[in-house]
């Protein structure tokens, strides 16, 4: 077990926590968080980002060129469109996660619970 978790970087002492909390960081935006949302179903176009999140498109240009920076989200471009996708599973995982996280800070039985048992807290 020890092992796993040197090989991984998971250790306090770890190499990966100082670039963990950049990525943090990248993702404690709303709209950054909506956009991961919207992607974790495939691509999608600026224009229908910016339709899901409810911003301009050059807004969400700007938080995508950040995203794709931090290699968060990918593109393939389709002639004059660029397509934006999740670059893997594990942005949408972390913001997942911390939405479960924000239900349970409202008290009672988080939404993510029901049908897993119902006492789960």
């Amino acid at each position: 077990m020890n092992a796993d978790k040197k090989t991984c970087g998971r250790s306090p002492d770890g190499e990966f926590v100082e670039l963990a909390v950049e990525i943090f960081s990248m993702l404690a935006d709303a709209t950054r968080v909506r956009i991961i949302l919207a992607l974790r179903d495939g691509e999608l176009s600026v224009s229908n980002l910016a339709d899901l999140v409810g911003k301009s498109p050059a807004a969400v240009s700007q938080h995508l060129a950040k995203l794709r920076l931090a290699r968060i989200v990918a593109t393939r471009q389709d002639g004059q469109r660029v397509f934006y996708r999740l670059e893997n599973e594990h942005a949408s995982q972390l913001v997942t996660d911390a939405i479960f996280q924000a239900e349970h800070s409202l008290g009672g039985i988080p939404r993510h619970h029901h049908g897993q048992g119902g006492d789960k807290q």
